[in-house]
């Protein structure tokens, strides 16, 4: 850490829990794909997709970094998971008000207050708390096929599968919990997920983050350590994001691709050259469902707002 010496304490402090947060996504990544192997489950893309110029065929220190929300999938896979779980009946709607609403208001609304952030990650994290990490894994199958299945967009899932081909590795990154990713990952034969880790022991979640939510600058750390632990050449890999939040992410990278951009990125990406890919209709700019800046804490605020927006519809 001696490096980050000349920062500020504040500043500093953040910078090791981008560090903390992306070296354990890493980790939890490696340890998940050698399960995924033995249990993977390939998924072939729709027919008639086109294939991509990219990438090289042979290229074993090549690997590609996929976001989720939004360049894989339609919406937050949080917000999804969150449905279920209130589905389920795994809270009330009292802890729903608790717990979620203003966070819903902050992520509608686009403003980020770091210590509200904070107060409501905790909150959502206190939802798992003393639940088994084996439990949410077997609802989080469920709630894949009745919510997120039907919400990959082939033309991504098409660009993973040439990828996959040409043999390299594929890997989902994503501010979701790692748990949630990896179940995705699995189901459309993926290599693996890096994603939020929520620590647990024992099998049993403790309510508490380990490092921070995979998100900006800490994916971009999550990559760097999972490519230094591979092998692989930064500058022969390929990275997919809808979010100008991944930039660092996607700065990273030889071939960095926007896939359905918001504004800025597609900005950036216009005026670096850099290859865009938009497959919504219409080619709108408003992402769908709640943003997974908050990661974790994500769960409570899109759950609330699932339940909000349900309530207005009736």
């Amino acid at each position: 850490m001696a490096a980050l010496g000349w920062l500020t304490p504040r500043r500093r402090s953040a910078t090791a829990r981008s560090v903390l947060a992306g070296e354990a996504s890493a980790e939890a990544a490696r340890k998940s794909s050698q399960e995924l192997e033995q249990l993977g489950e390939a998924t072939q893309p729709e027919e008639g997709t086109p294939e991509p110029e990219f990438p090289v065929v042979g290229d074993d220190r090549a690997a590609a970094f996929f976001d989720l929300d939004n360049t894989v999938m339609q919406g937050a896979a949080i917000f999804h998971f969150g449905r279920g779980l209130y589905k389920r009946k795994f809270f009330q709607r009292r802890e729903l008000v608790k717990f979620g609403w203003q966070q819903a208001w902050f992520r509608i609304a686009g403003v980020e207050d770091p210590e509200h952030m904070q107060d409501a990650r905790d909150s959502a994290l206190s939802i798992v708390k003393g639940h088994r990490v084996a439990e949410l894994m077997s609802i989080g199958e469920e709630i894949y096929d009745e919510y997120m299945a039907e919400r990959i967009w082939p033309g991504t899932r098409a660009l993973a599968q040439a990828h996959l081909d040409a043999g390299q590795k594929v890997w989902l990154v994503t501010a979701a919990p790692v748990e949630t990713a990896t179940i995705i990952a699995r189901r459309l034969g993926l290599t693996g997920a890096l994603g939020t880790v929520a620590e647990s022991v024992g099998g049993v979640y403790t309510g508490k983050l380990v490092g921070e939510p995979l998100h900006g600058p800490a994916k971009a750390e999550a990559v760097r350590a999972l490519a230094a632990a591979e092998g692989l050449d930064l500058g022969r890999c390929a990275a997919y994001s809808d979010s100008h939040n991944d930039i660092p992410m996607l700065s990273l990278v030889g071939h960095p691709y926007a896939i359905n951009p918001d504004a800025k990125l597609r900005k950036h990406a216009r005026e670096r050259d850099w290859r865009l890919r938009d497959y919504r209709t219409g080619r709108k700019a408003a992402k769908v469902g709640i943003p997974a800046a908050a990661g974790v804490g994500a769960l409570a605020g899109g759950t609330a707002a699932a339940v909000a927006l349900h309530r207005r519809r009736r």
